[in-house]
């Protein structure tokens, strides 16, 4: 039973495509079709592989970077100026009246802030940049004394 399936399958195949009048059309298509897959087979694997080998380059790249930078620790002038940077990014932090000073990989904060709430949240974002060790917080509000260390 199986054989005369197949039998008949293959018969149908055959004249569908050896048809006279529209055979050469179809094995045409059959043939442009394939070749078409094929190549978009092609294109995907090569897109894949360059992404693979960029991916690659990439992590190296950073595993490179990570490696380099971790071993020496800013000196005290870039970590000065890196938390200058971080820290009056923000515009409600008023940048003339704050003086940032480092020594040692520890910060001096000195100045005057208009709200209580500015004086632990200008301490703590200090304290996230990467390469503090301390904070020493000399912020005060107008009309209290000026801390000293």
């Amino acid at each position: 039973m199986l054989g005369y399936l197949i039998a008949g399958a293959v018969g149908l195949a055959a004249m569908y495509f050896l048809d006279p009048d529209r055979g050469k059309r179809r094995r045409a298509l059959v043939r442009d079709r394939a070749a078409g897959t094929i190549r978009h087979a092609g294109a995907i694997a090569e897109r894949t592989q360059r992404k693979v080998v960029s991916d690659a380059y990439g992590v190296s790249q950073k595993m490179s970077q990570a490696a380099a930078t971790e071993d020496e620790p800013p000196n005290d002038a870039t970590l000065a100026q890196k938390v200058m940077t971080e820290l009056f990014r923000d515009r409600r932090i008023p940048k003339g009246s704050i003086n940032v000073n480092a020594e040692n990989g520890v910060l001096q904060l000195r100045g005057q802030v208009e709200h209580p709430e500015e004086v632990l949240e200008i301490e703590g974002r200090v304290r996230r940049v990467p390469g503090v060790l301390d904070v020493e917080n000399l912020l005060h509000l107008p009309g209290t004394p000026a801390k000293t260390s």
